[in-house]
Parts: C-alpha cells; sequence; structure tokens
C-alpha cells in the first residue's frame, strides 16, 4: 500500500514536470486566470478579468512572437476547486503563468503546483503577507494587508482616535490587518479595546457592531474582502454607530470603488488608506478609469482591477525580456526588479521578496461631480510590505 501511495505520489509530481520541447514548438503563450467569477467573491473576478482583457486590448495579443491566450476559470472562491482548476490548467492545457487569486486560501491552495511545475504565479489580487513566501514561483502585483494597514494606524492617534475597536473577516488577510494595525497603534500610544473576527463565508455583521456600539471606542477599524465593504457600512448606519459619535476608519476594500455610489453619503467623511483610489489624479489612472469604463458598461475600476491590469503588464514585459524563449524560471527572473508607472503611481517587485513596493494614500470619501469617491489627502511612499520588512 505504501509503496502504491508512494509511485502515485511521485506521477502527480512528475505529471506536473513543464513540458519544455512541447511549449517551444508552440507559438501560443497561455496565461491560466483563475478567479472566484460566481459567488461571494464575483465581484473581484469580475474586475481583474475586465482589467486583464482591457490590458490586451490596448497592448495587443502577440508579444515577442508569441500569441497571448487568456484562459479564465472560475474557482468560486473554493480552495479545493482552485488546486484542481491550476493543475488541470498546468498539466492539459500547459500554460505558461497561473494568474488571478480572489483570496488567500486559494493562492495558497495553488502554490505547491507552482513549485512543482516551475510555472510563474502572478497573484493580482489576494493580500495576505506571507503568500509570496509559500513558493518561490510567486510573484505579487496587488497589494498586502500589513501594507494599508499600518498608515492608518500612524494616522488615528493624531485625529483624535485613541480607542479602537478591530472588525476583521476570519482568514489570513483579517487576521494581518488586526495584527499590524494593533501593534502600530499601540505603539503610537493607541488602544485595541476589543477585537472581532467575523465568518469569511455568510457573515452576519449585526451582532458584532452592537458590540462595538456598547463598548463606544472613538473608532471602528474593519477589514472586509472586496464586495463586502457595502453590507458593513450598511449595518453599521441601520446600528446608528455613527449617530453615538464611533467613527468608521478601515483599510480601502470597506469603501470600494466598485460599490461606494451604492453606499450613499452615510458613507461620507470615512477615511481609509489604500494603495489605489479610482480618483487618483494622475493623467495615467485618468485614461485607465476612462477606457476601463467605456469597456465595461460604466463600471468604475477599484483596486482589484489595477492589479489585474498590473500583473498583465508584469506577464508581458517578461516575455518581452526572455525574448519568448526559455521556460518559467526565464519569466519569473524576468518579472523581478520591474519598476514602472502603473494607475495607482509608481510600483516595483522586490527582486528578493517577489513583492511590491508601492505607495499608500490616505482617503476622504467626498462627493465629486454627484458621485462618491475616494479623496486621497495624504500619501507614504514607496511602502515596503512590513511583514517582510524586517
Amino acid at each position: 500500500m505504501k509503496r502504491r501511495l508512494f509511485t502515485a505520489a511521485a506521477l502527480a509530481v512528475a505529471s506536473l514536470a513543464p513540458a519544455t520541447s512541447a511549449l517551444a514548438q508552440d507559438n501560443t503563450f497561455k496565461i491560466g486566470l483563475i478567479l472566484p467569477m460566481t459567488g461571494q467573491q464575483a465581484t473581484t473576478g469580475r474586475q481583474v478579468e475586465a482589467a486583464a482583457r482591457l490590458y490586451m486590448a490596448q497592448n495587443g495579443d502577440t508579444v515577442a512572437g508569441k500569441k497571448i491566450q487568456l484562459i479564465v476559470k472560475d474557482d468560486t472562491s473554493l480552495p479545493d476547486v482552485t488546486r484542481r482548476l491550476a493543475q488541470e490548467l498546468v498539466v492539459n492545457d500547459k500554460v505558461n503563468v497561473l494568474a488571478g487569486f480572489g483570496i488567500t486560501p486559494s493562492a495558497l491552495a495553488t502554490a505547491p503546483i507552482a513549485t512543482q511545475s516551475k510555472t510563474p504565479m502572478v497573484v493580482m489580487a489576494a493580500a495576505t503577507s506571507s503568500i509570496t513566501q509559500a513558493s518561490p514561483y510567486i510573484v505579487r502585483s496587488s497589494f498586502t494587508l500589513p501594507q494599508v494597514s499600518v498608515a492608518l494606524a500612524d494616522w488615528a492617534p493624531k485625529n483624535g482616535i485613541k480607542k479602537v475597536v478591530t472588525l476583521v473577516s476570519d482568514y489570513g488577510p483579517g487576521i494581518d490587518a488586526e495584527k499590524f494595525f494593533k501593534e502600530r497603534l499601540t505603539f503610537n500610544g493607541g488602544q485595541v479595546t476589543d477585537a472581532l473576527r467575523v465568518p469569511l463565508r455568510n457573515p452576519d455583521f449585526a451582532p458584532f457592531l452592537q458590540k462595538v456600539r456598547d463598548n463606544k471606542p472613538d473608532a471602528l477599524f474593519v477589514f472586509v474582502p472586496s464586495g463586502a465593504g457595502a453590507a458593513v457600512m450598511k449595518q453599521f448606519l441601520e446600528r446608528g454607530l455613527d449617530k453615538a459619535g464611533i467613527r468608521l476608519i478601515g483599510t480601502g476594500d470597506v469603501t470600494d470603488d466598485d460599490q461606494l455610489n451604492d453606499m450613499g453619503d452615510g458613507a461620507l467623511g470615512v477615511v481609509t488608506s489604500h494603495h489605489y483610489s479610482a480618483a487618483h489624479p494622475s493623467a495615467m489612472n485618468k485614461k485607465f478609469v476612462e477606457a476601463f469604463s467605456k469597456a465595461n458598461k460604466g463600471l468604475r475600476p477599484n483596486f482589484m482591477a489595477v492589479g489585474g491590469y498590473d500583473g498583465m503588464r508584469v506577464i508581458y514585459e517578461a516575455l518581452k525580456t526572455s525574448k519568448g524563449q526559455g521556460g518559467g524560471d526565464a519569466l519569473l527572473e524576468a518579472m523581478k526588479g520591474q519598476i514602472f508607472e502603473s494607475p495607482r503611481g509608481k510600483i516595483f517587485i522586490d527582486a528578493q521578496t517577489r513583492d511590491i513596493v508601492q505607495d499608500v494614500y490616505l482617503r476622504k470619501v467626498e462627493k465629486k461631480d454627484g458621485q462618491l469617491y475616494n479623496v486621497e489627502f495624504d500619501v507614504i511612499k514607496d511602502v515596503k510590505d512590513p511583514g517582510k520588512a524586517k
């Protein structure tokens, strides 16, 4: 029995080995884009895919003599499904790059496959600090929760916020946000009086928000994944936390550009820290927002879109640099150290950590031309992930 199991495992790993000769003869460059296109995180999948297709439309579908083929798969945010799809894409479709990954558990489930098959894996959405350490083949184009949480913990005590309750979704990014916000706030003389964790699937925020109201902090710090911010905002207002003098602050997921207009004027004045806003005032971003909206029936791009757009740029430039030759190792080396202007500002792929270094903005929800936007009022330049800064 042990021998049969060992043999089966060995065959499974062998089947993931890159088919170099077959790839060399094939002029198609395949990108397997695994995203949650249905279910709770469907907005993430919609934004990332739309941005990836926009990048291809703007930059062509032929690079270094290779025809780019985007193969989109829906993993419904279930890690077991993600792993199965990734294995099928590598073994059956012979993809050159795996990309997407809406949530951390899905990215972590795929990491061993990327390692065994030596397939570069571009994480365009998931944001737990440790993801890039799960495989030497992972490169990230999105952000990390520690990156954006620390800035707010520096801002809060300077603006009359000393006592805070944290409310986060109970999985990797939420735990990162809670930990790094608390550490920095405490260092700055503030205090986290309670730390609440909400189930990731089918969350009901109401009982947790009632606890917050009873606690009477200066502010509630929130992290929830993209797509869940509107529910938090609605219940925060319904429970009267704003009228009780409790301020709502959080990472930019809470005032997601994709949902912000639907939140209504109750969102006005909410302060968040994040790496991208559709209102970012650069010329490049204005063109990006206009093109994205035009290509997607008026949809406003959010931070997930910019992760997908920049992730495609990382892949394209790596293919150019490697001149379409070589396998996953050559592509991976060409991804490391890329520096370029993004719709969010200047970004850099750290060659050592394979993680993104970028500016983080403090923003306040304001009304402009009859619409709600996250308007930037301060910036922290070149922020490396604090989870790796040591």
